[in-house]
């Protein structure tokens, strides 16, 4: 049997309000007393009942985080900052992974807020209708980290993706390239089909340059997917010069198979991506790449996730953070 707050105090000769302030740290309790409990709660290896406490208080010091693959670099990162920043505040964390599917996201959801969590942070590429629908009927604050919050009054924190894949391509077209291609992630995701594909277009207007359908090239998201989608660009009409790839694991993929096939990066092709790891760097040749602040996409989602759960006065709940473009030896 676990032992209960009743036990301790009849141990210790004292009520059960007196041992609730005393684990509580409320300062109304004689130096004496306090000891006494303390000893007591030791010695019988009492631990406090956190949903007991959360009842009484309303507040349970828990926040949820839904991820779509804890497995993957990029959410692991984001997740450590928001790890951290809650421990920092005192925080605890239930992570649950959703697979990227809108009806694991929508029961997550409903078994985060049924432990009564303070508050929660949600991660995904896309936001379906039926999560949206169970976010705006939530009764604690909701943060989206690294998601956009477009037809919501969610906060959000994020980087300007579409500002971020325009400045991307422009340097390819800087070098001199008119015929890039664009290597994607599913289309069904939010930030591939409304950011970055949106990005590398306007890019290509902007220089006068056509949009070719065939130069539009979508993957699974997959080292292997994208390794194969090589034999693809090869066999394309237009001879492309550059590929645009909307993460380093699809960049890697291509620039795998351009260089098994006995092509050189950056004399025959060059490439640039979104770096979501160290992927990037630790690829030969690295990749020029626009960093994404993953751990401060994490971090800065959770701390303003502790502002809205006091009542703390917030100046923007639409945070933007930049991003940069580090050139590396995948680019000229």
């Amino acid at each position: 049997m676990a032992v209960t707050i009743y036990d301790v105090a009849r141990e210790a000769n004292v009520s059960m309000a007196t041992v609730s302030r005393v684990v509580n740290g409320n300062q109304n309790v004689k130096p004496a007393t306090r000891k006494k409990v303390l000893e007591c709660i030791e010695r019988l290896g009492y631990r406090p009942n956190a949903v007991a406490r959360g009842l009484a208080s309303k507040k349970t010091t828990t926040v949820g985080v839904i991820v779509p693959d804890i497995s993957k670099s990029y959410y692991a990162e984001l997740s450590r900052g928001i790890a951290d920043i809650a421990t920092m505040y005192e925080y605890n964390i239930i992570l649950s992974n959703s697979d990227k599917r809108a009806t694991r996201e929508v029961e997550l959801l409903e078994d985060h807020l049924g432990k009564q969590v303070d508050g929660l942070i949600f991660m995904s590429d896309s936001l379906s209708d039926e999560i949206r629908a169970e976010m705006a009927t939530a009764n604690v604050p909701i943060v989206l980290a690294g998601t956009l919050g477009d037809n919501t009054d969610l906060p959000t924190v994020n980087i300007d993706h579409e500002e971020a894949a325009y400045e991307a391509v422009k340097k390819l077209i800087d070098n001199g390239h008119e015929r890039i291609v664009h290597v994607s992630g599913p289309m069904s995701r939010d930030i591939n089909r409304l950011c970055k594909k949106v990005g590398y277009e306007r890019a290509l207007k902007e220089a006068g340059l056509p949009i070719i359908d065939e130069f539009f090239i979508e993957t699974d998201n997959t080292y292997d997917d994208a390794y194969e989608k090589w034999a693809v660009i090869r066999e394309l009409e237009e001879k492309p010069t550059a590929i645009f790839a909307g993460n380093d694991e699809i960049a890697v993929g291509v620039l795998n198979g351009i260089r098994d096939e006995g092509f050189s990066v950056p004399e025959d092709y060059e490439v640039i991506c979104f770096q979501h790891t160290l992927l990037s760097r630790a690829v030969r040749p690295q990749l020029t790449a626009i960093i994404v602040p993953l751990y401060d996409l994490g971090a800065v989602s959770m701390r303003l996730l502790t502002k809205l759960m006091n009542g703390e006065e917030v100046e923007d709940v639409n945070v933007i953070l930049p991003y940069h473009k580090e050139v590396r030896q995948s680019t000229k």
